[in-house]
């Protein structure tokens, strides 16, 4: 009774170290695209670092362990979870660090940068991402300890790290912010410490044999099996993270790429791993082998893989409540991706469970999370670019059945129907293919009756542009229409260039961040800036303008400088001061755009701003609900405190403007640039009586909402989806108005 005490205690300490290990992952995540922008590369940096250290620190400990006779293994684990901890609250204040010197290196060779980024990221998660990878070698001692299974450890862990997802995303950042979740997590790594000290002293014997194992345990790490142990291992690792990243994309296109769809989806690939891991004893007392499990994944994959394209058919937005349209989308992707996952992840703890010893379960280990590091890297740079999503999985699939195939060489009946059911397997797939980026693509918007132009599958994200019946070209990025040309309200896209030149008395330099279609970059250059730089995240939409003809092949003109890397990025790293900066990015609640509307952007771009200069920024009031348009447009304010709101009398969208304070008039009170003599869709007057709110008005709409940060990540964790699905695009847009010519009535008056 005791030792099952001793059990389930463990058992917990480890779930709840899984809750924090997944919440400091994400965590950094947040932070590096904030110190060194959003991108593939700066994404797959941080996924190669973490899994790097994992992969040391379960090949260093397990050495370590092969090396002593005897450890105190709750103990041990005990003091890695601390280590965790620490080391995790002082990641943000490292990655405050790498930004500053991130500017510093560009500015002395920018060829230097991503190597900067490498050593800088590897350095700074080098401690707490080997810990991580240590405590799985220390599985084998815990188990042996306290009776528990290997694979039950290690599904437990990870089941926790499905929790710590959603907890971070649903409950911790909106409530907390960045800065308190990490006092948190690192309480949680704290708890799991003293807790393992706690059951250490209860143990009768706290020491047990690490470097010497029976020569009864050992024999199975002789077996033939486990010679091909670490090419099962590798491969499955390979497979499960090279379909995630496909997958991803897929569902994001599917379900719209935000936070909460992220972490449903994401939480979807752990929750069959923790499955599977708890599955394994059982399988291994009925003698299910390895083999059977590749055989029955590949088949899976296979099969799974013309779903995938379709599901945008199957679970496309809906009316209704968004936390039932959130269960939904999770169950359909439990549905549809959780069978071939299960069984991919069976072989890691089936071989975890035959090592033996922690040596052997760290080397496993550490070669799972390499072919998870290559099969990440690989899927984003070679195989979405080269063969796209389903030939991709297709490859993945076969080259899955063909090792099971090699395992069963000597059970040759077993082999054929391996190689019977994947070849039939493999036919549904072809033959039922949606033909992605010939025919269609996956999008959460009906574009059944659209024609495809253009589509691409880069490193960063899938970029198509389309063409309605009624001629109106788009362009889709992972599935949702960024930018159209000649579309009902577009016409903002023109002033969003337009408004800041006019406001200034003689603007030079401009800045025009997020490309699109290419018509705010155009209608800069028509109001007579001297020189253009253009940043995009997404090399592809430059190579794409030329199909939009309304911006009159901007790129071609010599005063413009396309610039691929992220616009915050950039802000940082250069020291060109702008007369006119202005941006529109994705839609504020997708993942990662709360970086473009915080307060601390802003702070950064007002300092590539010339005193008198003007900086623009879309506020998509339709997009927001009253108290999100009112927490952005109080970020905007507390930088420019001299801004107005203008609104599209075509579009309904707004756009602010601001300067920095100094000048005698107000904003908007002069418009210097109608001086110049450009043709223009509106006449001065409608220009003028644009502008809803001056700056007393912007004061008093303000009020109403609190300043984006990077910290309380207000658009990205904050439920902005959530209150938008509820009340309706148009509820939105009208309140918004509402409130906003109440106000500008008002002031009028």
């Amino acid at each position: 009774m005791r030792r099952r005490a001793l059990s389930v205690g463990t058992q917990a300490a480890v779930a709840l170290g899984g809750v924090a290990a997944l919440s400091w992952e994400v965590v950094w995540q947040i932070h590096a695209a904030l110190s060194l922008g959003v991108s593939a590369l700066g994404t797959a940096l941080t996924l190669a670092a973490t899994m790097a250290g994992m992969t040391i620190g379960s090949l260093a400990m397990g050495r370590a362990l092969r090396l002593r006779e005897s450890v105190r293994p709750l103990r041990l684990y005990g003091y890695l979870e601390g280590v965790i901890g620490l080391a995790g609250l002082l990641v943000g204040t490292g990655f405050a660090w790498i930004e500053q010197l991130d500017a510093a290196v560009y500015a002395w060779s920018p060829g230097a940068a991503p190597l900067f980024h490498v050593v800088s990221i590897a350095l700074l998660l080098g401690p707490p991402t080997m810990a991580m990878g240590a405590t799985v070698p220390i599985f084998e001692l815990v188990g042996r300890q306290t009776g528990t299974s290997v694979a039950r450890l290690y599904g437990i862990n990870t089941a926790g790290a499905a929790i710590g997802v959603l907890l971070l995303t649903f409950v911790l950042v909106p409530e907390l912010g960045v800065g308190t979740t990490c006092v948190v997590v690192a309480a949680l790594n704290v708890a799991v410490l003293l807790f393992m000290h706690v059951l250490d002293r209860a143990v009768p014997v706290p020491e047990v044999e690490a470097g010497a194992v029976s020569e009864t345990a050992a024999a199975p790490a002789r077996t033939p099996l486990m010679r091909w142990a670490p090419w099962i291992v590798f491969g499955t690792g390979f497979a499960t993270f090279a379909l995630e990243v496909a997958w991803f994309r897929s569902l994001r296109a599917a379900f719209q790429s935000t936070t909460e769809v992220f972490a449903i989806i994401l939480a979807s690939v752990l929750i069959p791993l923790a499955v599977a891991a708890r599955l394994v004893p059982w399988l291994r007392r009925r003698g299910v082998q390895p083999a059977a499990m590749l055989a029955v994944a590949a088949v899976l994959i296979l099969l799974a893989t013309p779903l995938v394209e379709r599901m945008d058919l199957l679970g496309g937005p809906a009316p209704g409540a968004y936390t039932k349209l959130l269960t939904v989308w999770m169950g359909l992707s439990l549905a549809v991706l959780g069978p071939a996952v299960l069984f991919l992840g069976m072989p890691l703890p089936w071989f975890l469970e035959q090592a033996a010893e922690p040596s052997a379960a760290g080397r496993l280990y550490a070669i799972n999370t390499l072919g998870a590091v290559c099969g990440s890297l690989g899927a984003a740079w070679v195989l979405l670019p080269t063969l796209g999503f389903s030939r991709s999985a297709w490859l993945l699939g076969s080259v899955l059945a063909a090792l099971a195939v090699a395992l069963l060489a000597r059970r040759r009946v077993w082999a054929i129907g391996v190689v019977t059911v994947s070849a039939l397997a493999l036919f549904f797939a072809v033959h039922f293919t949606a033909s992605l980026g010939r025919d269609r693509i996956v999008s959460a918007h009906d574009l059944r009756s659209y024609e495809l132009l253009a589509f691409d599958e880069g490193p960063d994200s899938t970029v198509a542009v389309v063409e309605s019946p009624e001629g109106v070209r788009s362009l889709m990025i992972d599935g949702f229409g960024a930018s159209s040309e000649l579309a009902p309200g577009s016409s903002y896209m023109d002033w969003m260039g337009r408004l800041p030149m006019l406001l200034h008395e003689n603007p030079r330099k401009a800045l025009v961040l997020c490309f699109g279609t290419g018509n705010t970059a155009r209608s800069v250059l028509d109001e007579g800036v001297a020189t253009l730089d253009v940043v995009d995240v997404n090399g592809t939409v430059f190579e794409m303008a030329p199909l939009f003809r309304t911006n009159s092949r901007v790129l071609e003109d010599p005063r413009v400088h396309p610039i691929v890397m992220d616009g915050r990025a950039w802000l940082r790293r250069t020291d060109t001061i702008y007369d006119v900066i202005t941006l529109e990015p994705m839609p504020p609640y997708f993942a990662g755009v709360n970086a473009l509307y915080s307060q601390d952007f802003y702070e950064i771009m007002a300092e590539r701003l010339a005193p008198d200069g003007v900086a623009a920024q879309w506020l998509p009031i339709h997009l927001v609900p009253p108290y999100f348009s009112e927490s952005v447009v109080a970020a905007f304010r507390a930088v420019f405190t001299d801004s107005i709101l203008w609104l599209d009398p075509a579009a309904g969208t707004a756009i602010l403007l601001g300067r920095k304070a100094g000048s005698e008039a107000p904003l908007g009170r002069d418009w210097p640039g109608f001086a110049r003599d450009f043709e223009r869709s509106l006449s001065a007057e409608a220009i003028r009586a644009g502008v809803l709110l001056d700056p007393i008005g912007m004061t008093i709409y303000a009020e109403g909402g609190a300043p984006i940060t990077d910290d309380n990540q207000l658009l990205s964790y904050g439920m902005l989806r959530r209150e938008l699905h509820e009340t309706q695009f148009a509820g939105s847009r009208q309140a918004n108005l509402d409130a906003i010519r109440l106000l500008s009535s008002i002031r009028a008056d």
